[in-house]
């Protein structure tokens, strides 16, 4: 029994040496593989009752061990969408199938980096199949997420629907100073005007312009301008579309500032209208103003609380505080992910237009993860559930563009390894060699 033990212990150790033979092998020829997480085996000796005098050799038995866990060291790279998660956490990809799958069906694989590409159709994807996943975006930039703890709510990110964007004009901060000694008794009748681009609904550029005009050689107060606005795209752009008053301080704490504006009386529907809450003049939209094809715009011109945009000091006319949003049409050039995990569309206009956001998972075991093809990873009943956070939140990492995280094989330890697991096989092969020759002396006892 004991000589037979000993061969059937030895062939174990072949086995088990054969195993680790294969993950250093593994670890060694993925060496350069972005994202591959190393395998390591290990032994664990297995033991068979013996009797009394006697000695049972159980042998020993190999189990492996992928270490999801472990990090490779971050590359940098030349493109926008090579995606890591510096830190813990895992982003979401789907396969071929998982790409024309209802959204609750979708095959959900996760994986630490990627090389994503658009495809012909626009998906951003890596050469082996993995389509990367998020949450879209809507044009009022906010997130359409579902659920955080299931994948439904996620969408393979397509950047085809984006080749083009404009986004119209909304808001103008009007940041202008009037010349007080235009507005004094005895000066001579002015007016002035700050034309402004805007963009409209189509993304063609536009011209809104406000005139300012003091009410003193008028007959009016010091300190007083009455504010007409004129839109280009009208269809009788040289009519004011409204206009309304404005009253400045002359006095300290505050002197320069508005005091007061006053709306039209009785206001039309083409007037603009001042909100003393938000220091906000609205101006009407194509709905009350004919030829337009825009919405409502807003004029920021400040608040009567000596914060004002517009103010009147002894200076020149000087529109030098205007700024706008919105953007005429461009191309898409680009598609960058910031540490949040927003990807955002850049376009050759210098616009950029959140899309979507990806999130990043976390599993309570991630080294219990099931390894799948491409260095990706299925949740598992050893890795616990899943559940998608915000990048740079909670547990999990943010997400870097133009990044690639390595491999996380150390080929000296692999080498190491690898003369340490030969001198053990060789070893093995050794206690075969060796009980083979006792079996044949004992054979020949009976000669």
């Amino acid at each position: 029994m004991g000589i037979s033990s000993s061969l059937n212990a030895g062939v174990m150790g072949l086995s088990v040496n054969a195993t680790k033979l294969a993950t250093i092998s593994e670890n060694i020829a993925n060496s350069a593989t972005p994202g591959y997480k190393r395998v390591d085996t290990e032994f664990n000796s297995m033991v068979l009752q013996s009797g009394a005098g006697t000695f049972t050799a159980g042998g020993v038995r190999a189990t492996t061990q992928r270490f999801v866990t472990e990090d490779g060291p971050l590359q940098s790279t030349g493109n926008s969408t090579d995606i890591s998660v510096s830190g813990a956490g895992f982003l979401p990809v789907t396969n071929l199938n998982g790409l024309s799958a209802a959204p609750g069906a979708r095959d959900l694989l996760l994986v630490t980096t990627g090389s994503f590409r658009p495809d012909e159709s626009g998906n951003l994807r890596t050469s082996s199949g993995q389509f990367l996943m998020g949450w879209p975006i809507d044009g009022d930039g906010n997130v359409i997420r579902a659920a955080r703890d299931s994948a439904a709510g996620l969408q393979p990110i397509n950047v085809r629907t984006t080749q083009l964007s404009s986004t119209p004009t909304t808001n103008i901060d009007l940041g202008v100073n009037l010349p007080a000694t235009s507005a004094q008794p005895g000066a001579q009748s002015a007016s002035f005007e700050a034309p402004i681009e805007y963009f409209d609904n189509l993304g063609r550029s536009q011209v809104l312009t406000v005139s300012f005009s003091p009410t003193i050689p008028g007959g009016g107060n010091p300190n007083e301008w009455t504010v007409e606005v004129y839109d280009g795209a009208s269809n009788t752009p040289t009519t004011p579309l409204g206009s309304f008053t404005v009253a400045f301080s002359d006095t300290l704490p505050d002197p320069g500032t508005i005091t007061s504006v006053t709306n039209a009386s009785p206001p039309s529907a083409s007037d603009p209208i001042y909100d003393p809450a938000t220091g906000l003049v609205t101006v009407p939209g194509s709905s009350a103003v004919a030829g337009l094809a825009r919405g409502p715009i807003t004029l920021n011109i400040g608040l009567t609380d000596g914060t004002s945009k517009i103010t009147q000091i002894a200076a020149d006319f000087s529109p030098i505080g205007i700024t706008k949003n919105g953007a005429s049409v461009g191309n898409l050039t680009d598609v960058e992910i910031g540490p949040d995990g927003i990807l955002e569309a850049v376009f050759d206009n210098g616009f950029r237009q959140p899309i979507f956001q990806v999130p990043v998972a976390d599993v309570p075991n991630a080294d219990g993860l099931a390894a799948a093809d491409g260095q990706a990873y299925r949740v598992s009943q050893n890795s616990g559930s899943v559940f998608f956070y915000d990048a740079g939140t909670g547990p999990v990492g943010t997400t870097a563009g133009f990044a690639l995280e390595g491999s996380s094989t150390d080929i000296a330890a692999e080498l190491t390894d690898l003369i340490e697991t030969q001198r053990a096989y060789s070893s093995n092969a050794r206690i075969i060699q060796t009980v083979d020759e006792v079996l044949e002396e004992t054979a020949n006892l009976k000669r």
